[in-house]
C-alpha cells in the first residue's frame, strides 16, 4: 500500500483557517477531494493521511465527514482542545470514529515555546495512550528539546514528527536542528514525515539543497521510522505535489525496494494503525 501521510482540504466558507489570508492567493481558495483524486491516480497512492488545517472541533467532524464520502482517506489526525477540562472526554468521542488516527495541536503558532511542558496537558497525552491515538508533533526546531523531555515524560505515546520539524533550509540552517534530531531519533521511538521540505527551501530550490537534510532524517531515524507526505496543497508554493514526490523518489534511489516500499507506505500503516 502506497500512502500519502500528510495531506490537507480546506474550504474557505468554513471561514475558521486564520492563518490562511488572500494574500496566500496560490493557496486560498477552496482544496477538496476531487482536486486531489486524479494525483492520487497518476501517482498510484493507494491512500492518504488527513491532516487538520484548523484549531477546532468543527474542522475535525468536516474531515471525518469527507472521510466517510471519500475512501482513499485512511486515517484523519484532528484537532481537539489540549487544555479543555473536557478533554479526555473529546478525544474519547473522537475517537469512537474509525478513520481517527491521531490529533495535531498547531504547536508552531503556539506563542510559548514550552506549552507542550504545561502539567495541565497531562490528562490530554494520557487519553491519546489510552486511545491508541497518534501525537502529530507540528514543531519547528526551537522546539525540539522539549519534544526531547516530552517523550521522556510519555515514553508509550506514539509521535510522529511533521516536516522533520521543518529545518531553516532557505537560510542553510543545519547543525543545531541534526543535533537534536539525533537526539530525538536516538532517545525516543518517534516517528517523523519527510513531507514540508519544499517550503522551507528558496524558491528555486534543487534536490542538492534538500539533499543534506533527507539524508540525515534517513541516517538517524531510518528507513523503519521515516514517513513519505506530500503536505498537499500546501507543497503548491514549492513546486508541486509530482515535483516532491519525483525528487524524493530520487533521493531515495539508493534504498531497497523494501526500505522505500517502508517510508512510501507501510510506516504510515504502523504509525497510524491503518488497516491494510
Amino acid at each position: 500500500m502506497k500512502i500519502d501521510a500528510h495531506q490537507h482540504f480546506w474550504q474557505l466558507d468554513r471561514a475558521d483557517y486564520g492563518w490562511l489570508t488572500p494574500e496566500l492567493s496560490m493557496l486560498y481558495h477552496d482544496f477538496l477531494p476531487d482536486d486531489l483524486s486524479p494525483m492520487l491516480e497518476t501517482t498510484g497512492i493507494d491512500g492518504t493521511v488527513l491532516v487538520q488545517a484548523a484549531p477546532t472541533i468543527q474542522e475535525t467532524e468536516f474531515l471525518l465527514s469527507l472521510a466517510e464520502q471519500h475512501a482513499f482517506i485512511k486515517g484523519v489526525v484532528g484537532w481537539v482542545d489540549f487544555e479543555s477540562k473536557t478533554v479526555t472526554g473529546e478525544i474519547e468521542r473522537l475517537a469512537a470514529h474509525p478513520v481517527l488516527v491521531g490529533f495535531r495541536p498547531m504547536i508552531q503558532d503556539i506563542p510559548d515555546p514550552h506549552w507542550m511542558l504545561r502539567p495541565e496537558l497531562k490528562p490530554a497525552f494520557d487519553a491519546l495512550i489510552a486511545n491508541d491515538l497518534t501525537l502529530d508533533a507540528l514543531t519547528l526546531p526551537l522546539h525540539l528539546s522539549n519534544l526531547q523531555q516530552l517523550l521522556d515524560h510519555y515514553p508509550d505515546m506514539r509521535v510522529v514528527i511533521n516536516h522533520g520539524s521543518k529545518p531553516q533550509i532557505r537560510q542553510g540552517a543545519f547543525d543545531a536542528w541534526a543535533c537534536d534530531m539525533a537526539a530525538l531519533a536516538k532517545g525516543t521511538s518517534a516517528f517523523c514525515k519527510l513531507s514540508g521540505l519544499v517550503t522551507e527551501a528558496a524558491e528555486n530550490w534543487t534536490a542538492e539543497d534538500l539533499k543534506p537534510y533527507v539524508d540525515h532524517l534517513l541516517q538517524t531515524f531510518g528507513p523503519r521510522r521515516l514517513i513519505w507526505g506530500s503536505d498537499w496543497p500546501v507543497c503548491k508554493l514549492g513546486g508541486g505535489y509530482q515535483q516532491w514526490l519525483s525528487v524524493t523518489e530520487t533521493l531515495l534511489g539508493g534504498l531497497s525496494e523494501t526500505d522505500r516500499a517502508a517510508i512510501f507506505g507501510l510506516n504510515a500503516v504502523h504509525a497510524y494503525r491503518i488497516p491494510d
